[in-house]
């Protein structure tokens, strides 16, 4: 480790400093080269970390940023230096194996207390106010191209999947709609599919009107981890008239649309095993068949196998996207479904659950407790597998809920066309305005399309 100047603990301060003249205070950081995820085993790896739009009383008043360095080779480096604006801080460090170095950066006050923006849109009250750390979290990728999945995968992993369709096929494909309204001559559905286990699919369908026979692409879209009560995504409908295509959003549990609040809590309360929260359970991971993620793939699967149906379908385009728990399901949907066309995740959770036993690669306090349950559910073992293009929209090397590490693992495993879009200084679910470094790698023309065609993208951690 070489002359390592300015990053911060993993435990933050639990007093906050507010105060308004930091709203608009930006730290941001790269690194020497252009490409944060171009760096070879035992290659010197410069971060710099800049900060803009620094009124003049705060560069003398003692503020500081504190930096910590860790990384996939377990090792940590700590320091501090002043804050003030333009360049704060250059950080030296190296990896001497495949993996990822990461950089947070915290600005503190004299008293060490984080400081905090309080950030609200103009006559928003107070309980919309946005409160968030002015911060950098960031990081570089070494030999990336060499990082793998670190197990076998079960010997009967086909297997085990094949049965598993031939259970789905054994209930047949029953479809209840209700129409909900038109927008923008887009017919809106409350959409239920009866499926095999204890739910049906549930979610919301949009059809352009008097689409005619085969003129449609299909897209679906699986929302991120947690449990809330699904609301109708409007917004969709002028995509479906853009674009020429239907859409179904389906939430994660089968659970009914548009009940009443106490429904939606007995209903989480339901889902929730004794001291974990879904899909958290180490008991219930141990085997595949009593996996949460189990009937949650089967609605991925059963819910591909409606929009196939539906006459307006073109037989050709079935699109696949979600971010974070919406992107192992997309990765299912894109392994278990050769129909699929293009696979679209961001974000992607579940890369290399095996990652997270003792002496694995770094990630951050959230992650499921490995079990030899959850290797079938692998979005890594599922991505590998598919036949279609896989346009990874987003992965950020300041995200250790959905560790680069595992991404890059994850982008290695595709074997068809392919790219993946890296950000400097993105987290989970964060993206900075005007990021330092964006790097688009692999040999697939992006599809395109907004932001909101990323189905509950990234919920944040």
């Amino acid at each position: 480790m070489k002359k390592l100047i300015p990053l911060m603990s993993a435990a933050l301060s639990a007093s906050f400093v507010f105060a308004n003249a930091w709203d608009d205070v930006l730290v941001k950081g790269r690194t020497d080269k252009e490409n944060p995820v171009g760096y070879r085993s035992g290659e010197e790896i410069v971060f710099s970390i800049t900060a803009s739009k620094v009124p003049g009383e705060l560069e003398n008043a003692g503020y500081f940023l504190e930096w910590k360095r860790t990384g996939d080779d377990g090792k940590t480096e700590t320091g501090k230096t002043p804050f003030r604006s333009g360049e704060i801080c250059r950080v030296s460090t190296k990896l001497d194996m495949p993996g990822f170095v990461r950089l947070e950066a915290y600005v503190k006050d004299k008293d060490g207390k984080t400081v905090q923006r309080d950030k609200r849109a103009p006559g928003a009250p107070d309980w919309q106010r946005h409160v968030k750390a002015v911060f950098f979290d960031g990081g570089a990728g070494v030999d990336v191209d060499r990082i793998g999945k670190y197990r076998p995968e079960p010997a009967d992993f086909d297997a085990w999947w094949a049965g598993q369709k031939k259970l789905l096929g054994s209930v047949p494909l029953k479809a209840t709609r209700k129409d909900v309204k038109t927008i923008a001559g887009v017919k809106v559905y409350e959409l239920y599919v009866d499926c095999y286990g204890p739910r049906p699919v549930s979610g919301y369908l949009f059809i352009p009107e008097n689409a005619a026979p085969k003129s449609c692409a299909a897209r679906v879209g699986f929302q991120g981890y947690g449990f809330y009560r699904q609301s109708c995504p409007e917004w969709a409908a002028w995509n479906c008239r853009s674009r020429g295509e239907m859409f179904l959003e389906i939430n994660a549990h089968g659970y009914e649309l548009g009940r009443e609040q106490p429904y939606y809590d007995e209903f989480g309360k339901g889902i929730h095993p004794p001291k974990h929260s879904y899909a958290f359970s180490p008991e219930e991971n141990a085997k595949p068949e009593t996996a949460y993620f189990r009937f949650m793939a089967m609605r991925v699967m059963r819910a591909l196998e409606y929009m196939k149906s539906l006459p307006e379908w073109n037989g050709r385009d079935l699109i696949a996207e979600g971010g974070s728990q919406g992107g192992l399901q997309t990765s299912w949907a894109a392994g278990l479904d050769p129909d699929v066309s293009l696979a679209r995740p961001n974000v992607t959770w579940g890369c290399d659950f095996a990652a997270t036993e003792p002496g694995g690669r770094l990630h951050g306090p959230w992650f499921i407790p490995y079990a030899p349950g959850l290797e079938y559910f692998d979005s890594i073992s599922h991505v590998r597998r598919a036949k279609c293009p896989v346009e990874i929209t987003r992965a950020g090397l300041g995200d250790y809920t959905c560790p680069p590490s595992g991404l890059a693992a994850y982008f290695n495993a595709i074997r068809g066309p392919k790219s993946i879009l890296w950000v400097q200084g993105s987290t989970h679910g964060l993206v900075p305005p005007d990021p330092n470094q964006k790097i688009r790698l692999g040999d697939l023309v992006p599809s395109g399309g907004d932001a909101k065609s990323q189905s509950a993208s990234a919920d944040v951690k």
